[in-house]
């Protein structure tokens, strides 16, 4: 209920500011319950904490949507959709933020059994695109691996209303670690080559690894989404028993055009994460 309590969807569009402050507050609050409590298992935990401290937000904020659908007549969903589009982003914003300054703020002990499973995952993805490989078959390869992500972001919302924000938690700290393990391992090389001081170096660095990982992944991010407000809206009209009314068919056109765009702006991350990001780092 305090959780619950501190921004409104109305709000919460209106203030990206608090929005990241939140989610870097819900991810921080997370890994340190995990470790507290659950410190064998605090990798899986501390996403499903960080997820459930956002649902009833998320809840709350697919009907506000879902009444904006019903109610607003001759204008574009898509620009009424975009505050809480962006609002979603933000919060993942926070997240990975979060998670990505903890991984490079604890002890390298601490952060490797709390970042295990992420780490392991990262691991499991670049062996997938190690090797001779062209890029035509990379752009393949990594846009149908995320067309899978998105059919789980869809079907998640759909089924559990709030769903999908387990997804793009878990996501968040995946980019996370990446982003820590990427400032850990080059924040010392860079204080002695350019002879900067150790906080220097640290926020150099890390808005490199920012950098690096934001160019396909916000794209990335956004596409799913788009595609979990889409499947929460549709979640939402069904419950509510507009099911086979004109209501409903409004709806449906609405959940349409967001999907078609859910997989253009992925198709577009996944062209960014072979031919731009290898380019520049």
């Amino acid at each position: 209920m305090v959780l619950e309590s501190l921004l409104s969807p109305p709000r919460a569009e209106r203030q990206p500011l608090a929005v990241l402050l939140l989610g870097f507050a819900y991810a921080t609050l997370a890994i340190f319950l995990s470790m507290w409590i659950f410190e064998e298992q605090s990798s899986m935990v501390m996403v499903f904490l960080a997820a459930l401290a956002t649902v009833p937000l998320m809840f709350h904020t697919l009907r506000f949507e879902e009444n904006k659908d019903l109610e607003t007549e001759g204008q574009s969903m898509l620009r009424e959709h975009a505050p809480a589009l962006f609002f979603y982003l933000i919060l993942f914003a926070g997240m990975a933020i979060a998670f990505s300054f903890w991984y490079s703020a604890l002890p390298s002990d601490v952060a490797s059994g709390l970042f295990r499973v992420q780490s392991q995952t990262i691991t499991n993805l670049n062996q997938h695109v190690t090797g001779k490989i062209t890029e035509t078959a990379l752009l393949s390869k990594i846009f149908l691996n995320n067309v899978k992500v998105l059919i789980f972001c869809i079907l998640f919302s759909f089924l559990y209303g709030a769903g999908a924000i387990f997804i793009l938690t878990w996501n968040a700290s995946v980019i996370g670690a990446a982003s820590g393990n990427f400032i850990r391992s080059h924040m010392s090389q860079f204080a002695g080559v350019a002879g900067f001081s150790k906080i220097a170096a640290y926020f150099y660095v890390g808005s490199l690894s920012i950098l690096r990982y934001a160019i396909h992944g916000l794209p990335e991010i956004f596409s799913y989404i788009i595609a979990g407000i889409a499947g929460g809206i549709l979640s939402v009209s069904i419950v509510k028993h507009d099911f086979g009314t004109g209501k409903f068919e409004k709806v449906l056109l609405d959940v349409s055009d967001l999907l078609l765009l859910s997989v253009l702006v992925l198709f577009i991350a996944a062209l960014l994460e072979v031919f731009v990001t290898p380019a520049l780092f």
